[in-house]
């Protein structure tokens, strides 16, 4: 269980460019001391692909206008954009006892996308091997709706996160072959025939998060 001492604090950083919030959850891990609060950052970015450590730029067939900005998180590429829900985790793991339990950090985080979906009545599923969460049922079936990204540093220091899909343009999905995986359909919950607003998904989700990670 997390300390009651180091609550996990939900923080709205707003509609923000994503090497602003990437620059400041990099200076807000590196400054980090015993003490410093557990957080989550819900974010809105601007249109911008992002690669993983290990990404392969051909993955991105054609950026267009959009930036493709390298990143210290795991995974390949993804998207984002506006009406997406985006949430950093920057979490202490030695403080949670759970340093030697990534896989557990990570199924964590999934399930609160899971949860977060069935409060709007929408069936979600892991697939192993391709991290991230996918619509089980329906036409969209094995569709992706929400993908994951961490940096976990020697330090036990999270952070980077998940992003769920709400009610965005997804043409941009198509410019990439998404988390390495050609002719992966993306799909949000607008599209899904949910129509809910940004604001409610991201503290739905914020709050699953919050609830599963103590």
């Amino acid at each position: 269980m997390h300390s009651d001492q180091f609550p996990i604090s939900i923080i709205n950083r707003g509609h923000e460019p994503f090497l602003t919030t990437f620059s400041a959850m990099r200076d807000y891990t590196a400054q980090r001391s015993a003490t410093s609060p557990d957080q989550l950052w819900i974010v809105e970015h601007d249109p911008v692909f992002t690669l993983g450590l290990a990404a392969d730029p051909g993955h991105v067939k054609t950026a267009g206008a959009i930036p493709v900005v390298p990143t210290d998180r795991g995974g390949e590429v993804t998207y984002h954009g506006p009406g997406q829900v985006v949430i950093y985790i920057l979490l202490d793991l030695k403080r949670q006892r759970r340093q030697a339990r990534v896989r557990e950090f990570v199924h964590h985080i999934e399930q609160a996308v899971i949860n977060t979906l069935a409060t709007y009545g929408l069936k979600s599923e892991r697939k192993s091997g391709a991290p991230g969460i996918y619509i089980s049922e329906g036409q969209w079936s094995g569709a992706k709706i929400a993908a994951l990204g961490l940096k976990i540093r020697s330090s036990g220091c999270t952070y980077h996160g998940v992003s769920l899909n709400v009610a965005m343009d997804l043409t941009p999905f198509g410019f990439i072959n998404p988390c390495g995986y050609p002719d992966l359909a993306c799909i949000d919950m607008q599209g899904l025939g949910i129509s809910v607003a940004l604001a409610d998904v991201q503290m739905t989700l914020a709050l699953e998060l919050q609830k599963i990670l103590i």
